[in-house]
């Protein structure tokens, strides 16, 4: 910081070797002002080396200000400058060729200006760390902010050219001065966090099973905002209350049912109040949800609460911005994920009555108006309005899918009449009619369900809206899926009861085709896949009831396996035992069917049976090879007891006559009791009655088989043909 001695004596010497620069009186005015300032600077850098020596290396008191001692550097510096320009940069050169002690001289100069510099900038720095002080005095936090921010800017080469920067980097003094800024940085920091602390209090109580928070904000906004301005330009670390905030405010606002009580108009409170009181038990019933409503609603109180801490701290920060950095990503998840999406409405009546869209349109303009969200980024509110739409269609859907399966679940045997005055005549002559017969009340709520899918008004929800819903499917496509997912249900749910109980096949197969008849009647209501969707019903109805008349027919087969004949002269009493079995199992499926099947069903599914039963009755007869005349008797009383029982089972006794097999039992009877002659007159030759059920060669065994081996019966025989 200072020049040697020897300085002053070199530059003498050099004026008098070389003659001065060439007019005397010049050179020696140029000479004696170099001298003497050099003299000053000399004395000048000792002084600012005490001053700065005592302060920063020994820490003696020093009670002298630095102010004078920067205006004697500011005039210092101005003297030198002039005389470097006086002794210009071309004329050094010239006087380095001619003497180059003299030009050193000048170079000497420049140094002596760095050293001053250098003095001037560390006078500064200690002004700086002394107005700090009297700052802190008037607890004026905001000009403390500006003169530690400005004595960074010093101690960091901010503000100093980089020469004057190495220099003073070199100085003793220049480690403590930076321990001496950083120490003041720290009770900066450390005094506003105990200011804003004081202004802005809050309080969490934790009790077993409930919480209680206390938010206090000081109503002196002027002195409030000072603190926050101050507190946030510092490099502020905002983690601990927006943790705070966060899991003791936002997320339990979102998820828990909360008692919020604001106070801000208290007379003589110099504080406004917030107190948020909750459970602390992990909710699980979507019963405990609070309502969006009053989510909304907290949430403005809390944001009303903190309204006075939310400060510009920049051009384009507020305080609410830098704590909406920490925590909007997840408060915007939670509020869709726990609170918006379960509000969204589950029928067309909460539909229409609803204002959640223009609620939440409110509530992201009131964050965009607090900054702690920007709505050009943060889109996660308004991306909720624009998909509205398609959140209310896939809950109404899934809302619907939930009662179909609820539907499913329950009993098929619970049944109802319909279509009571639809008789068979009609129906064969009106395709369109469904014939009387029972379904499962369930099929009727379930028919009930889509008349209601079918009556929505999905004009109001648009026509973009209206297209596509669940899965991208439209009000009418959900039909579809919840008559496949009957189809697909019913025999998984109730699979135990429709493989042993006859009634409930018999009403899965009517509700099938009662939903069948449904479909056909809406087919310009645009329901997808119509005529697939009709034809499932039907062969999944068909294929159910198919699988229970097969297991009756095999019922009967099975009792009919025991039908033996005790001797070749008597039938015993066994067989017609069996027969009245399967006589009394069909009578059991009359009283479970006869009034709940359509007529025409009801007829050709008993049709079927009896003809099962028929036939293997006479394939048992025909099995014999010998027939005495008292067998003969007792086959005709056996086959007689069908005949009376069987046209019982239907709804009129002469609908007995479509069993495929019942003229050829009645005329088995016949035969049973025939002479020889009277069989050979029924065959005619080939055109007799016999014909339209028998085969020759069925005539000539029974004939053989009754009949001994005589002329008259081998002639008979040979009538047969």
């Amino acid at each position: 910081m200072a020049a040697t001695a020897p300085r002053n004596q070199a530059m003498e010497e050099v004026f008098h070797e070389n003659g001065g620069f060439g007019d005397c009186a010049s050179v020696e005015a140029t000479k004696s002002a170099i001298l003497k300032v050099m003299t000053r600077a000399e004395r000048f850098q000792v002084r600012v080396r005490n001053f700065i020596e005592e302060d920063y290396t020994d820490f003696m008191p020093n009670h002298t200000s630095p102010d004078i001692y920067l205006e004697e550097a500011s005039s210092l510096g101005r003297e030198v400058a002039d005389l470097l320009e006086t002794v210009s940069s071309e004329g050094l050169g010239a006087l380095d060729e001619a003497n180059s002690k003299l030009a050193a001289g000048g170079r000497e100069q420049r140094e002596i200006l760095l050293g001053l510099a250098v003095s001037e900038l560390v006078l500064k720095i200690d002004e700086l760390f002394q107005c700090i002080e009297d700052a802190k005095a008037t607890k004026d936090y905001l000009v403390v902010l500006d003169l530690v921010s400005r004595l960074q800017a010093l101690i960091y080469g901010e503000e100093a050219p980089p020469e004057v920067h190495r220099v003073f980097q070199a100085l003793e003094c220049h480690d403590t001065i930076k321990v001496k800024y950083h120490v003041q940085s720290h009770l900066l920091q450390q005094t506003l966090q105990e200011r804003f602390d004081r202004l802005v209090q809050l309080q969490c109580k934790s009790f077993p099973t409930s919480r209680c928070v206390t938010l206090q904000v000081s109503r002196d906004e002027a002195q409030l905002q000072d603190v926050v301005h101050a507190l946030f330009q510092e490099s502020y670390n905002p983690v601990k209350i927006c943790e705070f905030l966060w899991e003791n405010c936002i997320e339990p606002l979102i998820r828990r049912p909360v008692m919020a009580e604001f106070n801000e108009t208290a007379e003589g409170d110099t504080f406004i109040h917030l107190s948020l009181s909750y459970s602390t038990k992990e909710p699980n019933s979507s019963q405990l949800r609070p309502s969006y409503k009053q989510v909304l609603a907290n949430f403005q109180l809390l944001l009303q609460t903190l309204g006075g801490i939310n400060c510009s701290v920049s051009n384009d920060q507020h305080v609410f911005t830098i704590i909406g950095e920490h925590v909007k990503d997840k408060m915007l998840d939670l509020l869709l994920e726990e609170c918006l999406v379960p509000a969204v409405p589950e029928t067309m009546e909460e539909y229409q009555s609803s204002t959640l869209c223009e609620d939440v349109v409110n509530f992201e303009q009131l964050l965009a108006d607090t900054f702690l969200i920007n709505p050009e980024v943060d889109r996660a509110l308004g991306e909720f309005v624009k998909q509205y739409e398609t959140y209310f269609r896939n809950k109404l859907f899934k809302r619907v899918l939930e009662t179909a399966r609820e539907i499913i679940q329950r009993d098929l045997q619970d049944m109802v009449l319909v279509a009571p005055n639809n008789l068979a005549a009609e129906v064969s002559s009106d395709p369109f009619l469904f014939p009387r017969c029972m379904v499962s009340k369930s099929a009727q709520d379930f028919v009930k369900l889509m008349d209601r899918i079918l009556r929505q008004p999905v004009e109001k929800m648009g026509d973009t809206e209206a297209e596509s819903g669940l899965f991208g499917l439209s009000f009418t496509g959900v039909i579809g899926v919840m008559l496949q997912t009957y189809m697909s249900e019913v025999p998984i749910v109730h699979r135990k009861l429709l493989d042993s109980v006859p009634q409930q096949s018999v009403l899965f197969y009517n509700n099938c085709m009662f939903f069948q008849h449904w479909v056909a009647q809406h087919a310009n209501k645009g329901i997808d896949s119509l005529p697939a969707l009709a034809k499932a019903l039907q062969v999944c109805g068909q294929k159910q009831f198919r699988v229970q008349v097969d297991y009756q027919n095999s019922i009967l087969m099975e009792i009919l396996q025991g039908f033996e004949f005790e001797s070749p002269h008597t039938l015993g009493t066994g067989p017609l035992k069996l027969v009245r079995q399967c006589l009394r199992q069909l009578e059991l499926l009359k009283n479970v069917w006869f009034n709940v099947l359509p007529e025409k069903t009801y007829i050709s599914t008993f049709c079927e049976l009896l003809n099962t039963f028929a036939a293997e009755l006479i394939r048992r007869v025909f099995t014999l090879r010998d027939i005495s005349a008292t067998m003969a008797c007792e086959l005709s009383d056996l086959i007689d007891v069908v005949l009376e029982k069987a046209p019982q089972l239907f709804g009129e006794p002469n609908q007995v006559v479509q069993v495929h097999s019942w003229l050829k039992l009645k005329q088995l009877k016949t035969m049973m009791n025939a002479s020889l002659k009277e069989i050979t007159e029924l065959w005619c030759d080939g055109a007799g009655p016999l014909t339209a059920s028998y085969k020759a060669d069925e005539i000539k065994h029974l004939i053989r088989a009754l009949f001994q081996d005589t002329d008259r019966r081998a002639k008979a025989i040979t009538q047969i043909v």
